[in-house]
């Protein structure tokens, strides 16, 4: 029965994925991360270092994929701001990974949930058929 809800849920996500605009990618990413670090932030309470570390992975791995997918020539400067803001948050992650610093998570999980809520804004306004990608 479990595994029917899992299959469930995985078939459920992929739809949403292979549905969505590329704005909405961008928001799907972002709710993924934030997910992450609320699983990260748990493990650390329950002190579950093995689930510590893959949400915190995870995490690293989101952020890092969003900063690829920047085209710096052409975003000008807000794209530039937004590098900077990745490269800051993946230097928080590694130290909440490395030096355990627990001050990091919410840090970053503000600065991704502010960016999530902006492109959730713009993807809301977006119309149905925009392609382009952010």
């Amino acid at each position: 029965m479990y595994s029917q809800h899992v299959r469930g849920a995985s078939a459920y996500r992929q739809t949403s994925v292979q549905s969505s605009s590329p704005l909405e990618l961008v928001v799907l990413l972002y709710d993924g991360a934030l997910r992450h670090l609320v699983a990260a932030r748990e493990a650390i309470d329950r002190q579950d270092l093995i689930t510590r570390r893959e949400a915190l992975s995870k995490a690293l791995a989101i952020v890092t994929e969003l900063q690829s997918t920047l085209n710096l020539e052409e975003g000008g400067a807000i794209a530039q701001q937004l590098d900077g803001l990745y490269t800051y948050m993946t230097g928080r992650l590694v130290d909440a990974t490395a030096r355990k610093d627990v001050k990091a998570l919410p840090e970053v999980e503000n600065l991704l949930r502010s960016l999530r809520d902006a492109w959730a804004q713009i993807a809301a306004g977006e119309p149905a058929t925009a392609g382009a990608r952010p």
